[in-house]
C-alpha cells in the first residue's frame, strides 16, 4: 500500500499550492511535523491520496513522473481543471480507462484516470 506520492516546487511557492491542490482539486492540507515544516512545501490529503510538495532549491517540474489519481467522474475533473486556466489532454490507449493529463500550479505533470463501466 503506497502512503504519499511526493513532488517537488519551488521555493516560496506554499500560497500557489494550497491554491491549486486545496482550491482546484479540493484536498486538504495536513500540517507538516515542525520539524519538516521548517523546511517548506505543503502536505495534502483527499479523493484517496496523499501528495507532499517538497522545496528543491533547482526546481524543475516533473514532465514525465508523476502520480495518478484514480477518480470519480473524470468529466467533472477534467471541466474544474479546464475552468481554472489547466491544460486537460485525454488519451485513450490504456484499455478498461479513460484519462487525461494535466499539470500543477508549476508544471508538474498529473494524471487523472477513471475505470470504464
Amino acid at each position: 500500500m503506497l502512503h504519499h506520492v511526493q513532488l517537488a516546487c519551488p521555493p516560496g511557492s506554499e500560497a500557489a499550492l494550497r491554491d491549486f491542490y486545496e482550491g482546484v482539486l479540493g484536498l486538504a492540507e495536513v500540517p507538516k511535523p515542525p520539524l519538516l515544516a521548517a523546511r517548506g512545501g505543503c502536505w495534502f490529503r483527499g479523493h484517496g491520496v496523499e501528495l507532499h510538495l517538497g522545496v528543491e532549491d533547482d526546481f524543475r517540474p516533473a514532465r514525465k513522473a508523476h502520480p495518478a489519481l484514480l477518480v470519480h467522474d473524470l468529466d467533472a475533473w477534467a471541466h474544474r481543471l479546464a475552468e481554472a486556466g489547466y491544460p486537460v489532454a485525454f488519451a485513450d490507449d490504456i484499455p478498461g480507462m479513460r484519462r487525461f493529463h494535466s499539470e500543477d500550479c508549476h508544471g508538474n505533470r498529473l494524471e487523472f484516470l477513471e475505470p470504464l463501466s
